[in-house]
């Protein structure tokens, strides 16, 4: 199966450039949990997307955590004797610990120490931390700084507030045929690091304004940029009764560096996403990796849980914790490429291919091999460049449709492309061979645009 390019006359070169651009657009905005820098990301991606943002106030209980207070900073630093800023949030907003409490303080080198945080073993890179949940700062520099930092007073001032305030997240939704719902998810909360998850929030956007495109949805497609862990957790709980719609999901992160597409299932392990991302992945990349679920990564965890078990899977390609980059100034510009987001995009645009044509179909000819050739299918086969390939798919399509096996199934236990059984079956519906089975899905009633 090829990997399907956005629907547009743009050339995979240059989606990779505009995926490209737009990472580079939000990679100086400090963004955390909560605050200003996520709503300036969601305005951003609303020039793009239908894109509605939802505000949930402080102090919310959702589930067995509580919404919390809104972080925001205007300026951070730690100036010698001097008058130098050794220390500078300006240069970059990963040296002050995320969610750092408001500070302004004289204090000797000795006391600074212990709330300085470098990488000894990458010298040259600041990593990034965050304190989201205990009252505490911090700053983040390179270790080669650290060495440089002279015995005596320093001023010590983090200029920013924590109090009640709102979460941001933003939602998009484009309704299709039916109520059933693909979900796709990815988190905002990183400051200046582009892989995780400025690359996942790229693709959600540019997925979503390629799947708008199209006038005829079968399902129904609600694209969420939420804040890690939290975030997921608070639309859960805000929206237990929409779950049950969910019938596919997918979260993307890492998904603009170069290393071989990873995909990591669902809790359930064989839902048809699982499937449908190995269909993908064995047609079309020429490596990768597909592991089992684990309780511990990004928001899958949190839509797979027990009391949702919701078939959520995640796509990436080297997975977080994988490449020394990793939560470090090292994740910058120059470690996504623009190759590998065009890419990561057509990936995820064939596996919802999948999930949109894997219809169900009942032969209307069951009682042993309708005859091809009187219908012209022999002639239709005899034109076609690969002559076997599509005769057997035809061949294996009408075997196996007895209205209990989707297409996906049949390419499975054919072993051939999706795409190839997918043409098969619209050959054959086209001459009456095939109906389509109906009634599993839950339509959608006609209300007119695109609502949330």
């Amino acid at each position: 199966m090829s990997i399907a390019q956005p629907e547009t006359c743009a050339s995979p070169a240059h989606v990779g450039e505009e995926m490209y651009r737009l990472v580079a657009e939000l990679y100086p905005i400090c963004r955390s949990i909560t605050g200003q820098g996520v709503r300036e990301t969601l305005r951003i991606l609303q020039r793009h997307i239908p894109l509605i943002t939802r505000e949930v106030p402080s102090g919310t209980r959702v589930f067995d955590w509580t919404v919390p207070k809104e972080w925001n900073i205007r300026d951070a630093y730690v100036r010698n004797a001097r008058g130098e800023r050794v220390i500078d949030f300006r240069a970059s907003n990963l040296h002050v610990v995320s969610y750092s409490i408001p500070v302004r303080r004289r204090m000797p080198l000795d006391e600074l120490r212990s709330h300085l945080f470098t990488l000894p073993e990458h010298p040259d890179w600041i990593p990034y931390r965050t304190s989201y949940y205990a009252e505490d700062w911090g700053f983040c520099l390179r270790h080669t700084q650290l060495a440089d930092l002279e015995d005596g007073e320093y001023d010590v001032v983090i200029d920013a507030s924590l109090e009640d305030g709102t979460l941001t997240y933003g939602e998009c939704c484009l309704p299709g045929r039916t109520r059933d719902e693909v979900l796709v998810s990815t988190h905002t909360c990183h400051p200046s690091l582009c892989n995780d998850n400025l690359s996942g929030i790229a693709l959600a956007t540019f997925l979503a304004q390629a799947l708008a495109r199209r006038r005829d949805l079968r399902y129904s497609y609600r694209f969420l940029f939420v804040p890690g862990t939290i975030g997921a957790i608070t639309w859960l709980s805000l929206n237990e009764e929409r779950t049950a719609r969910i019938a596919h999901g997918l979260v993307v992160s890492c998904v603009g560096d170069p290393g071989k597409f990873t995909y990591k299932r669902s809790r359930r392990g064989d839902a048809e996403i699982d499937r449908a991302a190995a269909e993908v992945l064995r047609r079309a990349a020429s490596d990768y990796e597909i592991i089992d679920f684990t309780p511990y990564g990004y928001d899958e965890r949190q839509y797979c849980s027990p009391g949702f078990n919701l078939p959520v899977g995640c796509l990436s390609r080297t997975p977080h914790g994988r490449f020394p980059q990793y939560h470090t100034s090292a994740d910058d510009l120059g470690f996504v490429t623009r190759e590998a987001l065009a890419e990561s995009l057509a990936v995820a645009l064939a596996i919802v291919d999948v999930l949109e044509g894997n219809d169900r179909y009942v032969n209307t000819q069951p009682k042993c091999e309708p005859q091809l050739g009187r219908r012209g299918l022999y002639r239709r086969v005899g034109g076609d460049a690969d002559l076997g390939s599509l005769q057997m798919a035809m061949l294996w399509v009408l075997n196996l449709s007895d209205g209990r096996h989707s297409l996906l199934d049949i390419a499975e236990r054919s072993g051939m492309a999706f795409g190839l059984i997918h043409d098969a079956a619209a050959t054959l519906r086209e001459h009456g061979l095939l109906q389509q089975r109906h009634g599993e899905a839950d339509p959608l009633p006609s209300s007119g645009g695109r609502g949330g």
